[in-house]
């Protein structure tokens, strides 16, 4: 419920608090001083930070602390203004200059902790929470600064609504948010570095880091939510009905991503695919799983394309797992020569060529087999081992028939090809 005299009365307060600092003839002078002091701190921001940043960039060091640094050029205004402003205070602290100096002091504090909290927050790689950490932190020390926290606090205590018998004010909102915020990176960062540290681990399959990683994730920003609603004073039993209606909308409104998170999951369980395996699909996409995602999984072709795979479809669709139980995979190659060969030593010709390939493995040995006899020419099928097909078919083909090529041509061995007899008659016709 609002309780409207505490929010008149302190609002009243905060209003009153702020007219008096700005209504005040002794205070124009100051703002006077810390207007042109900023001023004189943009100019000498915008004449020494593209210089600033330009050597940064030269210097060589790591990306992070390059980024750090050229971040930290945005605070060149803050520290010029602090340094002037401070100059004027000395000045009118030991010239006895009538007239009260708390506007300069309460500036001065603002600027040092967006200083102090913007250098600190560097330690915050992504953009976007370092933002949204440095505009909170700096908030809640200005209104410490300049004495209405106390009132700020009151006022949002006094903003709020029942839930049965629990009452969600806006400041146990604001927490929960901060808290949700909070946890929610710490989180993401602790999932991050673990999944790092797991990366590291011999003694666990690939598909078992991704696994226990996306266990940990799921869990750690659960909790994350839990914990900041359950701050905010809300009884979870109460969204117990609410929560069940907005499952079910989200389970059809979301059924294709949840159904891959899942089919993800059931993937890594079962082992039938793995990151760094080979794999082919119907649609003639080869290449190696690069990495299994929430809701999709990524696979790298030897052309350096990535397809992103949604899960499902490696469950139901037939996917061929060349590297599943061995990484010993069948090579064939068909060829035809002349029917004046011998196809004996044509075959013993052919598996001994197989074998001059360095990927081609000894063991099993090559095979070739004589297929058909055809319109034109004996046909065989050479068959080979090799054990590392992430590294290509074709190339592998390619220098084993090349290989037949040389050798058939120091035997005299012929390739044939089609040959087509056309008779032309000349008839006339009669009518």
């Amino acid at each position: 419920m609002f309780d409207i005299s505490n929010i008149s009365e302190t609002s009243e307060n905060i209003f009153e608090h702020l007219r008096n600092a700005v209504t005040e003839p002794a205070n124009w002078i100051q703002v006077a001083l810390i207007v042109f002091s900023m001023g004189i701190g943009w100019a000498v921001r915008k004449r020494f930070a593209p210089r600033l940043i330009h050597w940064v960039d030269r210097s060589g060091l790591n990306f992070r602390i390059r980024q750090t640094l050229k971040s930290l050029t945005k605070l060149i205004l803050q520290v010029v203004a602090v340094f002037l402003i401070g100059i004027f205070l000395k000045i009118q602290t030991v010239g006895n200059f009538a007239g009260s100096t708390s506007v300069e002091s309460v500036s001065i504090n603002l600027l040092m902790a967006w200083i102090v909290i913007r250098s600190a927050a560097q330690i915050i790689g992504n953009s976007f929470a370092r933002q949204t950490v440095v505009i909170t932190a700096w908030a809640i020390a200005a209104l410490s600064i300049v004495g209405l926290l106390d009132e700020t606090v009151s006022l949002l205590e006094g903003i709020g609504f029942s839930i049965g018998d629990s009452q969600v004010t806006a400041l146990a909102v604001i927490k929960a948010v901060i808290l949700i915020f909070t946890l929610l990176y710490a989180a993401l960062f602790l999932a991050t570095l673990l999944d790092r540290r797991m990366s590291k681990a011999s003694s666990l399959t690939p598909s078992s880091r991704v696994l226990i990683t996306k266990i940990l994730r799921v869990f750690l920003i659960g909790m994350g939510l839990l914990i900041g609603i359950t701050s905010a004073g809300v009884d979870l039993s109460l969204l117990a009905v609410f929560g069940g209606a907005l499952g079910l909308g989200i389970g059809f409104g979301l059924q294709k991503g949840v159904s891959n998170l899942f089919s993800g999951i059931l993937l890594l369980l079962d082992k039938s695919i793995n990151p760094g395996d080979i794999i082919e699909l119907q649609n003639g996409v080869f290449g190696w799983i690069n990495e299994m995602g929430a809701r999709y999984t990524s696979v790298v072709t030897r052309d350096n394309k990535s397809y992103l795979i949604p899960n499902e479809d490696f469950i139901t669709q037939q996917v061929i797992n060349w590297s599943h139980s061995d990484t010993l995979v069948r090579m064939e190659v068909e060829f035809g020569v002349h029917y004046a060969s011998d196809p004996h030593v044509v075959r013993k010709i052919a598996s001994e060529v197989a074998v001059l390939p360095d990927r081609v493995v000894n063991d099993p040995a090559p095979v070739c087999h004589l297929s058909e006899f055809g319109d034109s020419s004996l046909n065989f099928k050479l068959r080979f081992w090799i054990t590392d097909a992430e590294e290509g078919v074709t190339n592998v083909k390619g220098q084993v028939l090349l290989g037949l090529w040389d050798a058939f041509k120091e035997n005299n061995i012929k390739i044939p090809y089609p040959h087509r007899e056309i008779y032309i008659r000349n008839e006339k016709t009669e009518f």
